[in-house]
């Protein structure tokens, strides 16, 4: 068994409970959230935040849902919540009584729910199986889906991540491996993403525009307006101001990240030669971020 297993728990005890909660047949996987995430404030936050939505959208039906995990595994609540926001009627019955029933509903509402969100069976973060044992992970990741396509306003919290532990049962032992998962939107990626759709939409547009970009590549004018916006001397012997060669141009880049960095301007990593290279949305991102910095102060 791999060692990394037994440390997520304090005792044997705590160790023991957990796979009989959790049986895993001989060749198969499952990703499951680590108990040491089961305190996580901002994983309540959403929880909670997700049980008050069902039980407000599904008000009308006398439907109250207290556990994510215990009333969401049979289908019922997924039924009436799927036909109430997108009108969908799907062809089962509305109470599955038996687990070969909850399997067959499930399938037809899973099945519905990537239709209708147009995704691929390689982009679904839960399963029939997942969903019919209790599988927070996977229910959260549904519901999170859900609520995003037919209710985009509602307000969850933004980068809720979770550890988990990925179980693997090899005829060799128990294989393990741990994790760090977003089940809402990293917010962070989500900025540099639309920075760099905006940067491509302003290559499709305007690239007549984007000759002068090409005048930083050798790190002269970066340097000067570094200098200038951040207040620096900067003395002449310290760069080329008229650079021969390729390496006093990655010298004069060199120079200008370290001054940027040091200043705390630069909030993703450069690769100098990218610069050099006249590589347009490198440079313009680090334009954006000198931009950023001095238009709030103006403001």
């Amino acid at each position: 068994m791999d060692p990394d297993f037994l440390n997520v728990f304090t005792q044997p005890a705590a160790l023991n409970q957990f796979l009989a909660e959790n049986v895993i047949a001989q060749g198969e996987k499952k990703k499951l959230i680590k108990p040491t995430s089961s305190n996580n404030p901002k994983l309540e936050e959403l929880k909670l935040l997700l049980i008050d939505w069902i039980n407000t959208t599904l008000k009308e039906e006398h439907i109250v849902v207290k556990s994510l995990e215990e009333d969401l595994y049979d289908g019922l609540v997924l039924h009436h919540l799927l036909e109430n926001l997108g009108s969908l009627k799907l062809d089962v019955d509305k109470i599955a009584l038996t687990e070969k029933k909850q399997r067959q509903k499930l399938s037809v509402i899973l099945e519905a729910v990537a239709k209708r969100l147009q995704l691929e069976e390689s982009q679904l973060k839960w399963s029939v199986e997942s969903i019919l044992t209790k599988d927070l992970l996977s229910t959260l990741h549904l519901l999170v889906a859900i609520a995003k396509h037919f209710q985009p306003n509602l307000a969850m919290p933004p980068n809720v991540q979770v550890e988990t532990i990925t179980i693997e049962n090899t005829s060799r032992g128990l294989k393990t491996a741990s994790g760090v998962e977003y089940i809402t939107e990293n917010k962070e990626n989500l900025e540099a993403q639309s920075k760099d759709d905006a940067f491509d939409e302003l290559f499709s547009r305007a690239p007549e525009k984007l000759d002068a970009v090409k005048k930083f590549a050798d790190g002269v004018i970066l340097l000067l307006l570094i200098g200038q916006l951040e207040g620096y001397f900067l003395n002449l012997r310290d760069f080329f101001l008229t650079p021969a060669s390729t390496m006093e141009m990655l010298h004069n880049v060199n120079l200008a990240l370290d001054l940027l960095t040091d200043g705390g301007l630069l909030n993703f990593s450069v690769n100098s030669e990218d610069i050099v290279n006249g590589d347009m949305k490198t440079i313009m991102r680090i334009l954006y971020c000198l931009y950023s910095k001095y238009k709030a102060k103006e403001t």
